[in-house]
């Protein structure tokens, strides 16, 4: 796995040492040890107080990746090994919230965003205490300002008014990335995903220095059921073509030989997406409707159902890929689990939204359930699939393929189209505008949560520029 920071490292770590013990039968026994075994007495705590407070981070750490959060802790006292049992054999895991802020990994950000440097002269203006509404400036004896941070809003009216610019920005990572202002600060100084304005777009995950933001997994429910040999097929979106530096047969066979009963590509469902959404375009165009935009994006539905609902007459109504191809394996296999394998944190909001779907799990899980099981993707036994699905169904891995699909499938139909790739505040702030408007630059807009694409995904394994190459040259084999 190409790791772009140590945050990565440490979730899939954990996600994989858990699995393994689960897999040698010792996860009850072991599991509340572990943050002992992870932070020894003697170790050497960079970023945390003690090794006390970094095995208390490993321990909450662990519940999201047993299906709970922090909420869930009803008493301290209560051991990892008692989640696990509940993980192990609940019937079903009914939490509703998708993602979770871990509060003891939530501390080392910045109250106030905002600081004085020694680049402050101490000037006679004083514009930074003149302009601020709140009285927070305060002055040192040699005449330089500094802030009380107790009273500041972090308003930033000192900050533009500085004229030596001595009064510095301090972002909040997980707040700066968030477009919709889903995620602030507690009472207590800790972040908080509100799930009301949340569209799960995921970029706050791996924005946090702390890895404090997690998914909800679903990794040991699947799990069980596949060690009780329930009945479950395994769904791949398309971007699994560039997970992982081996052939798609090797890769759908590791997977397999997790205990599925089969492997389905979600780009066969995807073919019936640009089949529909084609003809769909062509319909509204006809209607009068000044333009329409792609629905196969999750977080971009959950983006106009929370925050635009004047945008929702534009977007198609047609169903995801994941939607077309859960029905294609209802068909044949009616009394089986389906799980969603994907790089998206989003999809799992769909997942609930649909009947025909039960599990999700990233990429970046399936690499560590992999290694935790001890499963070499090279070494594992080739599967191929039973139906092999065009190249542009392939193609909505990427940004503009929705597009490419659409125009191949209308051929002669002159339709012009744009891509709105990755949901910042900007292109929100843009989306906002065509709904409030009526009016598009284009008459077919397709519209992708990351910037490359899911390719790109909060949830991928690869490297995300290293993928998207490798997508590249996967999809010319076909």
């Amino acid at each position: 796995m190409a790791f772009t920071n140590n945050v990565m490292i440490v979730r899939h770590g954990l996600l994989a040492k858990l699995v393994k013990l689960w897999k040698e039968n010792r996860l009850l026994e072991e599991i509340d040890r572990l943050p002992i075994e992870l932070s020894p007495r003697k170790s050497k705590v960079r970023g945390r107080c003690c090794v006390h407070k970094e095995r208390a981070v490993w321990k909450y750490k662990t519940l999201p990746l047993l299906g709970f959060d922090m909420q869930d802790e009803e008493d301290e006292l209560t051991p990892l090994s008692e989640y696990a049992k509940r993980a192990l054999f609940r019937s079903e895991n009914k939490k509703e919230n998708i993602m979770c802020v871990v509060d003891e990994a939530c501390s080392s950000c910045v109250s106030v965003n905002y600081e004085i440097t020694n680049l402050c002269r101490g000037c006679v203006a004083r514009s930074c205490y003149m302009n601020c509404p709140k009285d927070a400036i305060r002055f040192k004896k040699n005449g330089q300002a500094e802030i009380d941070h107790e009273t500041c809003i972090s308003c930033g009216k000192c900050h533009q008014s500085c004229p030596y610019h001595a009064i510095v920005y301090i972002p909040i990572p997980c707040e700066e990335v968030c477009p919709v202002k889903a995620i602030s600060k507690d009472k207590y100084g800790v972040e908080h995903i509100d799930e009301s304005k949340c569209i799960y777009c995921g970029k706050c995950v791996n924005a946090c220095p702390f890895g404090a933001i997690f998914e909800i997994s679903q990794v040991f429910d699947i799990l069980q059921r596949l060690r009780n040999k329930e009945q479950m097929v395994a769904i791949v979106a398309p971007s699994i073509l560039a997970q992982f530096s081996a052939p798609k047969e090797k890769v759908y066979g590791a997977i397999k030989s997790l205990g599925f009963e089969e492997v389905v590509e979600v780009a066969q469902g995807a073919m019936e997406t640009t089949r529909h959404e084609a003809e769909e375009l062509i319909e509204k165009l006809k209607e009068g409707q000044p333009f329409m935009t792609t629905s196969c994006c999750p977080s971009y539905v959950q983006l106009a159902e929370k925050h635009i609902p004047d945008l929702k007459k534009y977007i198609s109504s047609t169903g995801s890929p994941m939607y077309y191809t859960a029905r294609i394996v209802k068909e044949k296999y009616p009394d089986a689990k389906i799980v969603f394998v994907g790089p998206c944190v989003a999809k799992r909001k769909e997942v609930k939204l649909d009947p025909c779907v039960d599990f999700t799990l990233t990429f970046e899980e399936v690499g560590s359930v992999l290694e935790g099981l001890g499963i070499k993707i090279e070494e594992a036994q080739p599967f191929s699939v039973l139906f092999n699905a065009v190249r542009e169904a392939h193609g909505f891995a990427q940004s503009g393929g929705v597009i490419n699909a659409v125009k191949v499938y209308l051929k002669d139909e002159n339709v012009n189209a744009v891509q709105v790739a990755n949901l910042t505040k900007k292109n929100v702030a843009l989306l906002r505008a065509y709904a409030k408007t009526g009016k598009a630059p284009a008459q077919f807009i397709e519209v992708m949560a990351c910037e490359g694409g899911c390719v790109t995904g909060p949830c991928t394994h690869a490297d995300k520029t290293a993928g998207q190459k490798q997508l590249i040259k996967e999809l010319t084999k076909f």
